[in-house]
């Protein structure tokens, strides 16, 4: 049985109202890109806990501005994301 919390996070993060298009497309981009560009480099692994960290540390903010997502805030629209119903 997976944890209500846990279960709600998992729908946050596959909802395809979350996130428009655009953004996905260039956060991946610039991840992906950024990383081929830095892989050579003696601080790639820097780099990369950098940009894990900023993503953890923004998903943070979003979910506590949001109330663990019970709520609207600057580009979260609760009502096009709530909680499927059983």
């Amino acid at each position: 049985m997976i944890h209500p919390t846990l279960k709600r996070e998992i729908e946050v993060a596959f909802s395809k109202n979350a996130q428009p298009v655009w953004f996905r497309i260039l956060k991946w981009t610039l991840f992906i890109g950024g990383m081929y560009l830095l892989w050579n480099s003696e601080f790639a692994l820097w780099y990369f806990l950098a940009f894990l960290l900023s993503g953890i540390m923004l998903h943070l903010l979003w979910r506590y501005k949001t109330k663990s997502w019970t709520q609207s805030w600057y580009g979260w629209n609760y009502e096009r994301n709530k909680p499927k119903e059983k």
